[in-house]
């Protein structure tokens, strides 16, 4: 049923491209195509026998929170107009910028699923048989998936010229990022012991390390 709502307002949002602009018809691009990459994980990882799972009251907001600001809000907006009093104005060329950063980005986000295979889940989770991934992208980023989040809702001001559709994923963002990361290391770090703190030495969180 979520699925049929978003359509129809992609749909809705394609109508209007004129008024909300070629970025914004990027932007819905890469909903569609984040969709299509997580989509096939989820519905295969349901089937996870889960051993530990940390689901309170702060991961529910956060979750919320994130629906809302990267795909509910902008749609509602690039759908309707509802938040029009919320536009701005930018130039063509960060428009632009915006857009091919969407390129690295959808990779990231479809190789980072890929490596994690069954480790992968939307919520706090250890599933049974889990494996401490170290290898491809993993091997540069302790979180790429997150790496490639913060690109989009980095670009999302760029793509949605809107104060409402586009910058509020920032904050949302943040505010998971700084609360639910160090939950998942500790969770990770209690599964898999020493091991998970050599991996943390090795390879950072955001940045790769620069090896001597």
């Amino acid at each position: 049923m979520m699925l049929v709502a978003a359509m129809l307002l992609i749909i809705a949002a394609l109508f209007r491209w004129r008024e909300n602009g070629w970025g914004a018809v990027a932007w819905l691009a890469m909903v569609v195509a984040m969709t299509a990459i997580r989509l096939p994980h989820a519905t295969r990882n349901r089937s996870n026998r889960v051993v530990t799972v940390r689901k309170g009251r702060d991961e529910v907001l956060l979750l919320i929170g994130m629906f809302a600001t990267m795909m509910l809000l902008p749609l509602l907006h690039l759908a309707t107009g509802l938040f029009a009093f919320a536009d701005y104005r930018l130039p063509d060329w960060a428009t632009a910028v915006g857009a091919l950063a969407l390129l690295p980005m959808l990779w990231l986000f479809w190789r980072s699923h890929a490596d994690l295979g069954r480790n992968w889940s939307p919520g706090l989770e250890v599933r049974d048989g889990h494996d401490l991934v170290t290898g491809g992208v993993y091997a540069r980023w302790r979180h790429p998936m997150y790496v490639a989040i913060w690109l989009a809702v980095l670009v999302q001001p760029l793509l949605i010229h809107n104060g409402v559709g586009g910058m509020l994923a920032i904050p949302a963002f943040a505010a998971m990022w700084w609360l639910r990361v160090p939950q998942e290391e500790a969770m990770l770090r209690e599964r898999f012991g020493e091991a998970y703190d050599a991996y943390c030495a090795r390879v950072g969180r955001l940045w790769p390390r620069v090896r001597s």
